[in-house]
């Protein structure tokens, strides 16, 4: 089995995901279906009586058993190219038991009527496991790490560090706006003007601290995450502008996991570099 294969297979199915669910929350179809693990308390499957909101809603439901094959798949190449490396093994096998993991938060935040709190768990799961994938696809490719100073190392865990929290911000603004999955899901009750201006400081913050890093490293890789920032920045600015169109915020939600697996592709291929004081130890 092409492990490499399965290892990229395993990224762009949990990026799919992600759109796929975001798309459930902004077609107003996050309560299509009722109940979990079924979709209403007759029936295990979606019928013609819940309309097109049953049909996005199961169907969302049904990748998930996609990613549960790639994750299979995935878990078992890696079992046979590595035979000696357990942490590998491991590695897997945590990605893969994050899928069910994932469903059964899906189940919960239909459960409490799309509270937003869970709803942004759910994204910031899905997240971890792009994340966790683009480290895997490192790891088989078998890449040696960029050794940095310590100045640059630190910077590039800011950079990094930062990201995560742009998008924990994102998350705390979906929850406070409009698109929330049905008409009665409920409101994290904050003001989302506010908390658009706070996210949008990180995001500025992450742009200068990135700007810094590519004059101070001139790498590809910086680069390309600069470009995905001044992109994303930018799609996040037009929707804004533009009340909320559809298309723009299902970009901006993939454009977070593009964002996040270029910047983990950045981070797990680099090391510290030993110092003297180090050396001495």
């Amino acid at each position: 089995m092409n492990v490499k294969f399965w290892a990229r297979a395993s990224v762009v199915a949990n990026t799919v995901i992600i759109l796929t669910g975001g798309l459930v929350r902004l077609t107003g179809s996050g309560l299509g279906c009722s109940e979990w693990p079924k979709c209403t308390e007759e029936s295990w499957t979606a019928h013609k009586e819940l309309g097109v909101h049953g049909a996005i809603e199961f169907g969302n439901r049904l990748l998930t058993y996609v990613l549960i094959a790639v994750a299979i798949a995935t878990f078992m190449a890696i079992w046979q190219w590595s035979r000696t490396s357990y942490s590998l093994r491991w590695h897997a096998g945590v990605l893969a038991v994050g899928i069910p993991f994932q469903g059964v938060i899906g189940g919960i935040t239909v459960l409490t009527d799309l509270n937003p709190w869970i709803v942004a768990l759910h994204l910031l799961l899905s997240m971890a496991l792009v994340a966790g994938s683009v480290w895997l696809v490192h790891r088989v490719s078998e890449e040696p790490a960029t050794p940095l100073s310590p100045r640059l190392h630190t910077l590039v865990w800011a950079v990094y560090g930062t990201l995560l929290v742009a998008i924990y911000l994102g998350t705390i603004v979906t929850g406070s706006g409009p698109h929330a999955g049905d008409e009665k899901a409920p409101r994290n009750g904050l003001d989302p003007a506010t908390w658009s201006r706070i996210h949008a400081l990180s995001v500025w913050l992450l742009i200068g601290l990135t700007v810094l890093l590519l004059i101070l490293l001139r790498s590809r890789i910086v680069a390309l995450l600069l470009v995905a920032e001044l992109a994303q920045g930018l799609i996040g600015y037009v929707q804004y502008f533009t009340d909320l169109p559809i298309a723009l915020v299902a970009a901006h939600l993939v454009g977070a996991a593009v964002l996040l697996a270029v910047a983990t592709k950045l981070v797990v291929g680099i090391r510290r570099e030993p110092t003297r004081r180090d050396a001495r130890k």
